[in-house]
This record gives structure tokens, C-alpha cells and sequence, in this order.
């Protein structure tokens, strides 16, 4: 199956502001950049590559939007607030949000350490709570103002070995749907659940081709996701072709995981 580029409008986001955490590489990357091929002016978080955030920043620019790359570990409330702060402090408003920051970390259980659990509670599903927290009141003040986390499967089957992974990626989909009726109806709240995406993260993982090739053949649509397929999934939620759904979880897996 060949992956087809589909343009989005111009005016999909235009006058409205995004924050995308991790936004420096893979999803958030992608992300920020169909974001501003929309018309949104983006706020690119990062935790440490700094040139990459800056590169992301460059090319939203050269799609005609203005773009700040914001450094801070959006685990810690602090430097959430920080990174809100930008946001307002550059453009004033902020419409969307999107909780991309993660880590996947695990261990058996027996070995997983106490640093292992936190790391990665903290990363994925803490971060989602301090940002939300943080950016709340500005979004409440904008009209179709909206919220996307990234989940995953292994939040809806689990996943052995990476059971922190599991239980953080499970909490992100308990709280978008907690979050979605409790801010209703001034902000919508939504949450995808991607299967296998082709990232630095989980390419190492596959220099095993036979693994690889029994990933290949569990996936109905027979290819692992690009990053742009996770994008554009959280473009439509994020706009506002998606204005009558909230407390949603999409599933981008390519038909791996049928659940509801």
C-alpha cells in the first residue's frame, strides 16, 4: 500500500496558535509542520536537541507562520508553566495542544526500577496533566480551542516488559476522557492510540528483519506507520472538521488492534 500526500487548506488553523510537546523529532515533528501547512504559528517544545527544534522552527516558518522553539522537561509543572508562558507571551492565545512528549523505558517487572516507573509515568502521563493544567485558562478564552494526546495501543492491551509504558499510555486515555466532560463544551479533548510508527524510537527494534517482517504481516494495511499518518490524524481532531467529537480515542494501527 503506497502512502499518498494529502494537502491540508490553508485556512484550517490559520490565526490560531499551537503548542506540540516533543516536537523536535518523529510525531511532534510531523505534527508542528502539517500544523503550520494549515496556517496555525507553532510553539515547538523540546527537552534537549536543540538544533532539531530549531530546524522544525525554520521550516514552519518557510510555510508562512511565525514559530518559537521553547526548551523545558514538561514533566515538572514549573517548566510547563514556563513553556505556556512562551506561548501567550509570543502570540497571545493559545488554541492547540498537543501531548506528544514521551519515553518508551521497560523492564521485566522483577527488574524495573523505582527511576524506570517515574521516568516514564512522569514523561507521558504527568506531563500531560501539567500541561493541561497550565494551558486551560488561556484555551478556555479561545473559540474551538482543542486537545490531542498521544496514546498507544499498549494502553489499551498492555504491553509485557514495558508494563510503566503500558500503564502511563492506559492513564492518557482515562484522563481524555475525564478531561473532555469536565471541560466541555469550551475545549474538546481527544486522544489517539497509534500501533507501530517508523521512528528513531522503535527503529532500532527492527534491525531484527524477522521481527519486522511478523510486524509487517499483523498489520492488515501492510506497512508500519509514517509519521505523517499520525499527523494528519491529529490535524482532524485538532480542527474543526472533528467539531462534534470529544472524549474520542482513534486508533492509527492499520487495523493491528480492532477495539472501540
Amino acid at each position: 500500500m503506497v502512502k499518498k500526500y494529502v494537502a491540508l487548506p490553508r485556512n484550517l488553523f490559520e490565526g490560531k496558535t499551537a503548542i506540540v510537546t516533543g516536537a523536535s523529532r518523529g510525531v511532534g515533528r510531523a505534527t508542528a509542520l502539517r500544523l503550520a501547512e494549515g496556517g496555525a504559528n507553532i510553539v515547538v517544545n523540546y527537552l534537549k536537541a536543540e538544533d532539531h527544534a530549531n530546524e522544525v522552527v525554520k521550516l514552519c516558518k518557510e510555510k508562512g507562520v511565525d514559530a518559537i522553539a521553547v526548551q523545558a522537561d514538561v514533566s515538572e509543572f514549573t517548566q510547563a508553566r514556563k513553556l505556556a508562558d512562551a506561548a501567550l507571551e509570543r502570540f497571545g492565545s493559545i488554541d492547540l495542544l498537543v501531548l506528544n512528549a514521551g519515553i518508551w523505558e521497560g523492564a521485566p517487572i522483577e527488574e524495573m526500577t523505582e527511576e524506570t516507573w517515574n521516568k516514564v509515568l512522569n514523561t507521558n502521563l504527568k506531563s500531560a496533566w501539567a500541561m493541561s493544567k497550565c494551558c486551560v485558562p488561556a484555551m478556555k478564552k479561545s473559540e474551538g480551542a482543542s486537545i490531542v494526546l498521544v496514546s498507544s495501543t499498549a494502553g489499551q492491551r498492555g504491553e509485557a516488559n514495558y508494563t510503566n509504558y503500558a500503564a502511563s499510555k492506559g492513564g492518557q486515555i482515562s484522563f481524555t476522557k475525564g478531561l473532555a466532560t469536565e471541560l466541555a463544551p469550551s475545549v474538546r479533548v481527544n486522544c489517539i492510540a497509534p500501533g507501530w510508527i517508523e521512528t528513531a524510537m522503535v527503529r532500532p527494534v527492527f534491525e531484527d528483519k524477522d521481527y519486522k517482517q511478523s510486524v509487517l504481516e499483523s498489520i492488515p494495511l501492510q506497512r508500519v506507520a509514517l509519521t505523517d499518518d499520525i499527523a494528519l490524524s491529529i490535524c482532524f481532531l485538532l480542527s474543526d472538521w472533528s467539531q462534534h467529537i470529544t472524549g474520542e480515542i482513534v486508533n492509527i494501527n492499520g487495523g493491528a488492534v480492532l477495539c472501540g
